[in-house]
């Protein structure tokens, strides 16, 4: 017991700071009129209860978290607050079950982008601003916004750091302190997504529609205030602009920093890994428009360029956003834009996945290991441009990469028991562990994820928290060499 309590004492003081974020759906609230107020004054209430009861009570095993009290922490966090972020959604939307509304949360804070709601339409402004919102703070990650504004919590930050932020390598700090970098950080994605929302408000969208969109452009998150997602606007300005920020938002964060510290724009094309991301995806684009041309339902090229490029970008960089049914596109070309979702998408981005930088690893090792079957004795490392990776990270991440497809394969297998069949269970958790939104089938971009049932939804929030939290993070828990000391 006294393992867990230090660790609830901060998670009280995070719980705390959660529960002012009720300020920003409360001021939409009373703008737009939308007599929702009451319900997000219950919510603060609840949470700020429960955080101050949580921090008071436990104020006594304050202590510095070691590395281990990080992991437990940061799923406690993820976990903890799609929960009550729930409860503004329960008192708004009759008829809403918890598991519905837990599913509605998790995807919101994952930057899954998945929806059990229809009707988005027609939903209070606030509670649309609400989900949006959740988007927007998962993105970046609440645990290094915590550390950048609340450096005197007494918590190791890079403890919480290393076991919140994606990707195999993530010992190189931007600056010296690690509140630092959090806030650098947080800075360049809040300007990044004030400049989207100037785009897109300029681009005829309204206050509303435009906040909400750049907010699940920037987290990747892909939700929408419209049923028909992206596909309601039906403007090819409005979908440029989102490709845009949604690669922005796909490249690792500390490069943007880069260039913007020495504003010059050639850190992009030093980081390699956006530059085989931007490569892999051009390509696609280019290839399967003229697919689509040839094979598919488009007469013109310009026709299918547009369709492909935005939805392909989106499904690839875990975003979610669709403009239009491609479940209904020849089998391939849905098929490989899933496949994209598992590995374009940068470390240190919002976006989901194995990460390019992982793909790019397992492929110089998988070409190590056949140049040492021709020449047993040479001596090949394994590098990523002018970069050496350690052989400790090539193991890390052979063992990540198989229990990310064990992972898979364990859930599809389970939605296919219950009762759904293969193509959307296998493609429910390939877009669920992706964090990217919508699959094939029955969750497809034309439908949404309301008619699971609620084993089926479970075990999609399971596959969100998973790829959020990058497998290991949560895996580990279940280890019991973890909880011995």
């Amino acid at each position: 017991m006294h393992k867990i309590l230090p660790i609830a004492n901060v998670l009280g003081k995070l719980m705390v700071l959660f529960g002012m974020l009720f300020v920003f759906p409360l001021i939409v609230s009373y703008v737009a009129g939308d007599g929702q107020a009451k319900d997000f004054w219950i919510a603060m209430g609840v949470v700020l209860l429960i955080g101050s009861s949580l921090w008071g009570s436990t104020r006594r095993y304050v202590r510095e978290l070691k590395p281990r009290d990080g992991f437990v922490l940061v799923v406690l966090l993820w976990t903890g607050f799609a929960a009550v972020a729930t409860v503004p959604l329960m008192l708004a939307i009759d008829n809403l079950s918890f598991t519905d509304a837990y599913f509605e949360t998790m995807s919101g804070l994952t930057t899954t982008g998945a929806t059990v709601l229809s009707g988005l339409d027609h939903l209070p402004a606030s509670i649309n601003f609400w989900r949006h919102f959740l988007n927007w703070v998962g993105g970046m990650g609440i645990i290094v916004l915590a550390v950048a504004i609340l450096p005197l919590l007494g918590v190791g930050g890079m403890q919480l750091y290393k076991a919140e932020t994606p990707g195999p390598i993530k010992d190189s700090k931007l600056t010296p302190r690690i509140t630092e970098t959090a806030k650098n950080l947080w800075l360049i994605y809040a300007a990044l997504t004030l400049a989207c929302f100037i785009a897109l408000k300029l681009a005829g969208m309204s206050w509303l529609d435009a906040i909400c969109h750049a907010f699940a452009a920037l987290s990747l998150g892909g939700l929408s205030t419209h049923d028909s997602s992206i596909g309601f606007f039906n403007s090819p300005l409005i979908e440029g602009i989102l490709i845009v920020f949604m690669l922005l938002a796909a490249m690792n964060f500390a490069t943007h920093f880069v260039a913007w510290r020495e504003k010059r724009l050639i850190a992009y094309w030093c980081d390699y890994e956006a530059m085989t991301m931007l490569v892999l995806i051009i390509v696609s684009v280019l290839g399967l428009a003229l697919y689509l041309r040839y094979f598919g339902p488009y007469q013109y090229l310009s026709n299918a360029l547009r369709h492909v490029a935005f939805n392909l970008v989106s499904i690839a960089t875990d975003c979610g956003f669709v403009s239009m049914d491609y479940d209904r596109w020849p089998p391939f070309v849905p098929l490989w834009m899933l496949f994209l979702s598992c590995i374009c998408a940068n470390s240190g981005s919002t976006g989901g996945g194995i990460k390019m930088i992982r793909t790019l690893i397992l492929a110089r090792q998988a070409s190590r290991e056949m140049l040492s079957l021709l020449h047993p004795s040479v001596v090949q490392p394994v590098k990523i441009g002018p970069m050496v990776i350690p052989n400790s990270v090539v193991s890390a991440v052979l063992g990540f990469i198989f229990v990310y497809f064990m992972s898979i394969a364990t859930l599809t297998f389970m939605l296919t028991a219950s009762g759904m069949d293969f193509v959307s269970s296998f493609s429910a958790i390939i877009a669920c562990i992706n964090n990217a939104g919508p699959g094939l089938g029955q969750v497809g971009p034309a439908f949404n994820y309301e008619s699971l049932h609620d084993i089926q939804v479970w075990i999609c929030t399971l596959a969100m928290l998973l790829g959020r939290l990058e497998v290991f993070t949560l895996l580990i828990l279940f280890n019991p060499a973890f909880w011995r000391r």
